[in-house]
C-alpha cells in the first residue's frame, strides 16, 4: 500500500487538475478521498495511502511529475512459444518504486521480453517519469529498439514500433544490455508469475 508524503491539498488540486472527482473523507482523520482506475486515494494530514489493485495510475497522478526512473524488464516463456509472462521493476534513489508480474497467454520468449519493455514502459509513464533509464537481459530487444539490427520478424516489428511510440512520451530515454545477474528481480517476477495457477 503505497504512502506519499505531500501536501495534502496540492496533492487535490493536482488529482480534480486531472478531472478527478474528489470526495470527503469517511472519518475525521481523513481530509479527502478519489478513486481511479481501480485503486483509491485517502489523505491524512501530509500524506496520502493509496489502496487498490492497479495503483500506478492514481500513483502517477499524486506525485510531482518528472524524474529518472531505472526500468528493468525481462519476459519468460516455457516451450517457445508456451506460457508465457513478463516482469519489470522501476528503481529510483529512493529505492523500488513498483514491481509487478503477470501472464499473457502464449507467446515466444522475445514476445514475452517484448511484452515486459511495452508494459514497464505503460507503468513508467502513468507514474509521470519524464526520463526513463531501460534495462532488459535480451540484447535482441534492446539492438532491435536502438535500431542496430533488424527487425525482420512482423510480429516483433510490430513491437519494436509499440515500443518506440511509446518511448516518445518520455523527454530522455536510453536502453541498455545488462548480464541476466543485473535482471535478477523483474526476473523473478516473471517467472512467480507464470508459477502461480
Amino acid at each position: 500500500m503505497p504512502v506519499i508524503e505531500c501536501d495534502e491539498a496540492q496533492a487535490r488540486d493536482r488529482l480534480e487538475n486531472a478531472g478527478v472527482e474528489t470526495e470527503a473523507g469517511n472519518t475525521d482523520h481523513e481530509q479527502w478521498r478519489a478513486s481511479y482506475g481501480g485503486a483509491t486515494a485517502v489523505a491524512y494530514d501530509g500524506k496520502v495511502v493509496v489502496q487498490g489493485g492497479e495503483t500506478a495510475g492514481l500513483e502517477g497522478l499524486l506525485r510531482e511529475s518528472g524524474g529518472r526512473v531505472h526500468a528493468y524488464f525481462d519476459g519468460a516463456s516455457r516451450g517457445n512459444p508456451g506460457p508465457a509472462a513478463v516482469g519489470w521493476v522501476l528503481l529510483t534513489d529512493d529505492g523500488i518504486v513498483a514491481d509487478g508480474g503477470e501472464r499473457i497467454g502464449t507467446a515466444t520468449n522475445n514476445q514475452a521480453e517484448y511484452e515486459a519493455l511495452i508494459r514497464v514502459l505503460e507503468v513508467a509513464r502513468d507514474y509521470g517519469f519524464d526520463d526513463v533509464r531501460l534495462r532488459g537481459d535480451s540484447e535482441l530487444i534492446v539492438k532491435q529498439v536502438r535500431g542496430e539490427w533488424d527487425t525482420n520478424d512482423p510480429d516483433l516489428r510490430a513491437y519494436r514500433i509499440e515500443a518506440r511510440e511509446l518511448l516518445m512520451a518520455f523527454e530522455a530515454w536510453s536502453i541498455e544490455h545488462v548480464p541476466r545477474e543485473s535482471n535478477a528481480r523483474a526476473d523473478e517476477m516473471a517467472n512467480e508469475a507464470l508459477d502461480d495457477d
